[in-house]
């Protein structure tokens, strides 16, 4: 009997703690009123969120927390007893007013946030009172706009395609632009995937082009606009990455064979038209490699192109006539291009066959028809003077 006496007063102690103790009863509070005003709120990452909570006055002892998130995997983002790096309050030292700020905010601060006042108890802190919740949403701005090209160099009139990538902004409605130097071109539709986290995304663009001998000078820009932008952001490429233009290659000789014997031959490899400039000249003498110095520096023309030209010079001795010289370039690592010219040597002029030359037109002056009629009438003329002057002595 007296044990049941004393376990009485523990028994209702104990009825009186279940009573106030979290679960539905913990919004109770005669009196106390919680105000979270705001419902939702947008912010640029970077910024500082404001998230506004006011409680009535003569609140009962207990701390007030933001919490984002309710239940088991809620993050505690403001405590009056602990310091959060980044979080401070708008009215320091207020019993009322618990609003906070929370700076340089980034995406994955997106979320629902709680204002909850606490109440102490015997068993610690429970939930007096909690407000309706704010949802966040942390609007990201893209990352500038990344334009890659082909893996290796194309030719004028090859097709080749470009990529425009962004990432990290939220939400995810975003536009593409495309254009060649200030001409819009037409791309395939912009493809707009999930990012790193649940409140970012990412964004890739393709676009595909002929390559011309011209866009040496052009550019590509990929042109991107989103909520989070006063301007659009901006990224280029310029074609000439992108395209190679071979070069032609013409050796000519000067002076042209054939050519006297002894005589100094001046062998030019015109080199003209290419991009990039990265070329390498060799010359061939009879597919022997020659070692040539006189190589002319690179020269840009108006289109934006090279050219440059490779002199060799060979004395035109008997032994190289029919010597062929071929001008061999390589351009940009492709395979080799080449052109040629063989030198002739004019055969000279001997003595022996000059003699037996003017023997030979004697002979065939001597074989002459018109030649011996002209003797026998000649001869006839004499001899008929002959006769004419003796007769007349004799008279």
């Amino acid at each position: 009997m007296v044990w049941a006496t004393r376990a009485l007063p523990l028994a209702c102690l104990l009825l009186l703690l279940l009573r106030r103790a979290p679960g539905a009863g913990a919004q109770g509070g005669e009196g106390f009123e919680l105000q979270q005003p705001q419902d939702k709120v947008s912010v640029t990452a970077g910024e500082t969120l404001t998230l506004t909570c006011i409680i009535s006055s003569g609140s009962p002892p207990g701390p007030v927390r933001w919490l984002k998130g309710l239940g088991s995997g809620n993050q505690t983002i403001y405590d009056q007893t602990v310091y959060i790096p980044g979080v401070s309050r708008a009215s320091d030292g207020s019993n009322t007013n618990f609003t906070i700020h929370i700076r340089d905010v980034c995406p994955q601060d997106a979320g629902t946030y709680y204002c909850v006042k606490f109440k102490r108890s015997v068993l610690g802190d429970v939930v007096l009172r909690h407000g309706k919740g704010t949802e966040v949403s942390v609007h990201a701005k893209p990352t500038a706009p990344v334009v890659s090209g082909p893996g290796r160099r194309a030719g004028p009139g090859q097709s080749v395609p470009f990529t425009c990538t962004a990432g990290g902004f939220f939400p995810e409605d975003i536009r593409v632009k495309w254009l060649k130097d200030r001409t819009p071109i037409s791309a395939q539709q912009t493809r707009v995937t999930p990012g790193r986290t649940k409140f970012s995304y990412n964004m890739s663009s393709t676009v595909t082009m002929t390559l011309e001998v011209d866009d040496v000078r052009s550019q590509l820009i990929c042109e991107v606009q989103h909520a989070t932008l006063t301007a659009p952001l901006r990224g280029t490429y310029r074609l000439s990455q992108a395209l190679r233009v071979s070069p032609s290659v013409h050796v000519v000789a000067d002076p042209p064979s054939p050519v006297e014997v002894n005589k100094s031959v001046s062998f030019t490899c015109n080199v003209k038209d290419f991009y990039p400039g990265d070329v390498a000249v060799t010359w061939l003498e009879n597919g022997r490699e020659m070692k040539v110095e006189n190589i002319s520096r690179l020269k840009e023309t108006r289109q934006g192109l090279f050219k440059l030209s490779s002199v060799v010079e060979i004395k035109a001795l008997e032994e190289k006539n029919e010597s062929v010289f071929t001008c061999c370039v390589v351009h940009d690592s492709q395979a080799p291009t080449d052109s040629m010219a063989t030198l002739w040597i004019a055969a000279p002029a001997r003595e022996g066959t000059r003699d037996a030359s003017q023997t030979n037109n004697g002979l065939n002056l001597l074989s002459s028809p018109g030649l011996w009629l002209g003797i026998l009438l000649e001869k006839g003329l004499l001899g008929g003077l002959l006769i004419f002057l003796f007769k007349r002595g004799r008279a």
